[in-house]
């Protein structure tokens, strides 16, 4: 209930700023009674992830809050229903086809000057967080696992693939390129484990979904998992 009823209010909130929405990289953050929402024009076709960052100042200590899941939309928006007694910072982490990325300027939200929403009241009932990718290993364009390791030069990396039981499935012991596209067939469709390490120490340890032949990612849960709808 209160995920349908948020996610309907997140998109009436996107329509009803979207002729005032900036175009990327700029984003536009409002403050809707108590909660952030970012929103934006995408003039871009070979996006590949987005993710929503917030921090206390405007320069560092930004965490990942939320991710975009349907990165091609023209017109789209993330909220951090997450309330602050002082102001955050938001920005976007964009990364692109070929390895490219950037981060947006951090912006503090400004007042929402097409009468507010009303604020969503506390409902009583569980909420649902989303699956936030690596900004590493990400399922690409056409559902290929994506390498991304701009400083690879520099780097000893390599990558082990466990299946989501824990059954190790490969091993990659040195990444020759820093931006390096896996084959689908190498890995069949489904909810996997990664370790990325760099000189043999583990430098993350995060999960990769990769949907069927021709079928978009559906909506994930915190921990990868498909959420019934």
């Amino acid at each position: 209930m209160y995920k349908i009823f948020f996610s309907l209010l997140l998109l009436i909130s996107i329509q009803k700023f979207s002729f005032a929405q900036d175009t990327l990289p700029k984003v536009t953050v409002t403050q809707l009674g108590r909660k952030v929402l970012v929103s934006w024009v995408n003039p871009f076709t070979y996006v590949t992830n987005i993710n929503l960052q917030r921090s206390p100042d405007s320069l560092k200590n930004f965490r990942t809050v939320g991710s975009v899941l349907n990165v091609k939309a023209a017109i789209n928006g993330l909220a951090d229903t997450k309330e602050f007694f002082t102001p955050q910072y938001y920005r976007l982490f964009i990364s692109f086809e070929g390895g490219n990325y950037i981060f947006t300027e951090s912006h503090r939200p400004g007042p929402d000057t097409l009468n507010t929403l009303p604020v969503i009241q506390n409902i009583q009932q569980p909420v649902k967080t989303w699956f936030i990718p690596s900004n590493h290993v990400y399922t690409g364009k056409d559902n290929n696992v994506i390498i991304s390791l701009p400083d690879n030069s520099k780097k000893k990396y390599s990558i082990k693939f466990y299946e989501e039981n824990g059954t190790f499935l490969f091993e990659l012991k040195r990444i020759p390129e820093s931006y390096l596209t896996l084959d689908k067939v190498i890995i069949h469709s489904g909810l996997f484990n990664f370790e990325l390490y760099d000189n043999r120490i583990i430098i993350e340890k995060h999960k990769i979904y990769i949907p069927k032949d021709g079928k978009p990612i559906p909506s994930l849960d915190v921990n990868g998992y498909e959420i019934n709808k």
